[in-house]
């Protein structure tokens, strides 16, 4: 291993001496201040040539995101023929110019780097020299502290060799604890914002469900390998802490100005556009949408009315706008046409009774009792309400 990566142990270890030099200008060159920030801008210089990366990364996972149902429908039509479902999933990705592997690539492009420093704080810590480190600089690696621990300080480190490195074992398990706990929290909070606001809601996928579970098993899993075997050192624990949070904030820089469509963070950026006027909209969307409000603050609940009040509103409002003016009540009419007819069926009606009055005889004349209460209970129909006239039709 070491034969294989001795040349990106010479590109670390000279990346960490420049800044070394650059920072022993402003601090002592033996603190930790001087060592700690030359790691540091060790991480910002790999991430900002990993940025293009990065991008690819996004347009790889969203892809993902969007071919997940097309997959799963692959694999249910294939289940008993897992070479035809390959080759199938294989099409797909070469249609849609998708590569599953995009995602991983700053992760794979880090790990060389993650591994050599590693190693060179691993040889600081056993006083060996490696790559440009030459004694002098050993030995003033070996004396810078961070908060009272030494760079090549790990956890399980034994007492002897931890006071070797002129530390205590108390200060280098707090300085140690703290830092995998916020490394790991780290982790946790930059999956748990992408799951909860960069992630399509309207889509149910498995792919949510992966990412889900490695948001609780990455952070566990860096927990474990700080404490445990291998053992990371204090440099290379400020080394993914620094990288954590770089990851945390250009994902953050990411949600906000360039989030998934359908995601709970690409609608809180229409919100904010739309504030701002900046968003161009269809107008006939915006007139609906201004309509559908106004109907929504306008709407209001008809009052319940009693079964009485509903039976006498209606008769009412006959009585009062249908009588005219001479005290006589008007024929009610139903449709168009209904008073042509009326018309009609009156002057039909007069000219048979006045054809049957002539041929009467004179002793079968009403009397005036009989005319009189006649014209009592014509009175009192009209009271009651007219009758509807008969059409001609049904004499």
């Amino acid at each position: 291993m070491d034969t294989i990566l001795s040349p990106l142990y010479y590109a670390v270890s000279w990346i960490i001496v420049q800044f070394h030099s650059f920072y022993s200008l402003i601090f002592d060159e033996n603190s930790g201040a001087a060592w700690g920030l030359s790691i540091v801008s060790l991480v910002v210089l790999i991430r900002i040539c990993l940025i293009p990366l990065f991008v690819k990364q996004i347009k790889s996972t969203r892809n993902m995101q969007a071919l997940q149902p097309k997959m799963k429908a692959i694999q249910e039509r294939y289940k008993s023929d897992k070479q035809r479902q390959s080759e199938e999933m294989m099409k797909l990705y070469k249609e849609t110019g998708t590569n599953p592997l995009s995602s991983c690539l700053p992760i794979l492009a880090q790990s060389p780097f993650f591994i050599s420093l590693y190693q060179v704080l691993s040889h600081i810590a056993n006083n060996q020299t490696v790559g440009v480190i030459n004694q002098s600089l050993l030995e003033s690696a070996q004396k810078a502290h961070i908060f009272g621990a030494p760079l090549a300080a790990k956890f399980l480190d034994t007492p002897e060799k931890i006071q070797s490195l002129g530390a205590s074992v108390t200060d280098v398990r707090v300085v140690t604890v703290i830092m995998i706990v916020l490394m790991s929290a780290s982790q946790f909070y930059t999956q748990r914002q992408l799951m909860t606001k960069n992630v399509d809601l309207t889509v149910k996928t498995p792919f949510m469900q992966q990412q889900k579970m490695l948001m609780y098993v990455f952070p566990v899993m860096f927990a474990v390998f700080g404490i445990g075997f291998p053992g990371f050192p204090v440099g290379v624990l400020l080394y993914w802490l620094t990288t954590n949070v770089w990851t945390m904030g250009q994902q953050m820089f990411v949600i906000r100005r360039n989030p998934t469509p359908g995601s709970k963070a690409f609608q809180e950026r229409q919100e904010r556009l739309r504030a701002k006027g900046k968003l161009k909209e269809d107008p006939a969307e915006v007139e609906a949408r201004k309509a559908a409000e106004e109907a929504r603050q306008n709407r209001q609940q008809p009052k319940r009315q009693s079964k009485s009040r509903r039976q006498t509103q209606p008769t009412t409002g006959k009585q009062t706008g249908g009588r005219p003016a001479g005290g006589g009540q008007q024929p009610r009419r139903t449709r168009a046409g209904a008073g042509s007819s009326a018309s009609g069926a009156s002057d039909a009606d007069a000219s048979q009774k006045q054809s049957l009055e002539k041929n009467a005889p004179p002793d079968s004349k009403p009397k005036g009792g009989s005319s009189a209460s006649g014209s009592r209970n014509a009175k009192s129909g009209q009271r009651k309400g007219q009758q509807r006239p008969k059409h001609p039709s049904k004499k």
